[in-house]
């Protein structure tokens, strides 16, 4: 009873004076005949040749040369005889060695897209990055939204992370992006940038990167990326919601799931703090400043990319602080504008408002406009275009759809999308850019007038003699 086995098979063992594992007899014979004998050959000869291949794939591809004497029912047999292929005779897999990390001495940092959160900001999809940093010996982890990876979004990730922990790591390692590494002439090595080793430099951090092609000599970092992510996801589904009124509001709870996972660290954490050097006393700048004249289109070109400004500011040369998602314009000291940026190496980024002004005193550039398409806001906007041309004609239409958009710049746009969704469902009706100015646009209300009464005595005043006052020099 305490062995967990019958009466009779205790006896068995007990007469035979063996262990069970003597008394088992090996089989070196089949039971049935091989299902297999016709096309294992072929087989393994397939995949030697390419040892990728998949069980299942191998198997449909035999079956058409002898569907005769191989049935489907043999599927797992096959891929049973494909796996022990694979032991015996397949190639060897890649070794990892595991590593042993010593407090403070190195802070892993990487980028992992986290549009697969399906997060929505008002109501649009969020497609963002994250910059993670993590030190391998605590686990100890920090991350900040971003855009792409570029050495902006680095330096401001790298130095959030040194400025939550109050010290510096002797090394930081990254892998060969672009942001921190150039390849040197036609080779593959690759050096660092003088842009990130100033950043290293600033603060006494050692650079190192890892092979091309070798993230698991990053594993920590990559690891964790994952984990962050499914941590992320979690508590998404305990929120019951995953969207957010602003960005702030995303990045709040984005640092409320990432402390909360840095408090089961707290002991390791301390050991690499007694050992990290103190941070520098000066942070550096977390934007790149570059100057720009105002083209007479009324525009400016910032890292190969062009951006619409007020017509008010042609031919003025700008300053401009280019941030991870933003840029700022400068008269000197005074700060001009705001506008959001794009991460491309090319095309136009144009607000309307910037010049539907002035198309509507030129409306016949509207036509062969370069940006034209950019000059419909949203899909609403492109058929309110069509209906008006078709109604009034390439002239007149053209003319009433400028001042829907002149409309459109004095009022929520929003409000302008969900009339013209009204106005352009079926079965539809004959509208005009006045009416929706009336429904949207409140009427003054009339100011009351009141009668004044003057008085005359005060100025009566000014008009007696008054001595006159001389001044001796």
């Amino acid at each position: 009873m305490k062995a967990g086995m019958s009466q009779p098979t205790a006896r068995k063992y007990l007469e035979a004076q063996q262990p069970p594992a003597a008394l088992q007899v090996r089989h070196t014979w089949r039971t049935r005949p091989d299902p297999l004998v016709d096309i294992w050959p072929r087989a393994e000869a397939s995949l030697a040749e390419a040892p990728d291949l998949e069980a299942k794939a191998l198997f449909e591809h035999l079956c058409q040369r002898a569907a005769e004497s191989v049935r489907e029912a043999h599927l797992r047999t096959f891929q049973r005889r494909v796996k022990l292929w694979r032991l015996q005779h397949g190639p060897d897999k890649e070794v990892f060695f595991v590593q042993d990390w010593e407090p403070g001495r190195a802070l892993q940092l990487d980028w992992t897209r986290a549009g697969e959160l399906a997060v929505t900001i008002a109501g649009a999809p969020y497609e963002h990055l994250l910059c993670h940093a993590v030190l391998p010996y605590s686990n100890w982890e920090w991350a900040t939204v971003c855009s792409s990876e570029s050495l902006l979004s680095l330096r401001h990730g790298l130095q959030e992370s040194l400025q939550q922990l109050g010290k510096v790591t002797q090394e930081l390692r990254v892998d060969n992006t672009s942001a921190a590494t150039h390849r040197i002439g036609s080779g593959a090595e690759r050096d660092f940038n003088p842009e990130f080793a100033s950043l290293c430099e600033h603060y006494g951090l050692e650079p190192k990167t890892i092979g091309v092609a070798c993230p698991n000599e990053n594993g920590d970092v990559e690891s964790s990326n994952g984990h962050l992510k499914r941590r992320l996801r979690q508590h998404l589904l305990l929120r019951g919601s995953r969207e957010f009124g602003t960005e702030a509001d995303y990045e709040e709870f984005l640092l409320g799931v990432i402390k909360a996972g840095n408090r089961r660290r707290t002991d390791k954490l301390a050991e690499e703090l007694a050992v990290m050097r103190a941070l520098p006393p000066t942070r550096l700048s977390e934007y790149d400043e570059v100057y720009c004249r105002v083209s007479s289109a009324s525009a400016i070109r910032v890292k190969k990319v062009g951006y619409s400004v007020p017509a008010r500011l042609i031919g003025q040369q700008l300053k401009v602080e280019i941030f991870e998602s933003e840029l700022k314009l400068y008269s000197g000291r005074e700060l001009l504008l705001s506008l959001p940026r794009r991460h491309s190496d090319r095309g136009m980024v144009l607000d309307y408002r910037h010049v539907i002004d002035h198309l509507l005193r030129k409306p016949g550039a509207f036509e062969r406009y370069r940006y034209r398409e950019q000059l419909f806001p949203g899909q609403m906007f492109r058929n309110a275009h069509d209906y008006l041309v078709s109604q009034r004609g390439p002239r007149g239409g053209v003319v009433e759809y400028l001042q829907l958009l002149k409309l459109t710049s004095q009022v929520r746009q929003s409000d302008v999308e969900l009339m013209l969704i009204d106005l352009l469902s079926p079965p539809g009706c004959a509208w005009n850019v006045e009416q929706i100015r009336r429904a949207l646009v409140p009427k003054p209300q009339p100011q009351l007038e009141v009668e004044l009464k003057p008085e005359w005595n005060s100025y009566d005043a000014l008009l007696s003699a008054q001595p006159e006052v001389a001044h001796a020099g």
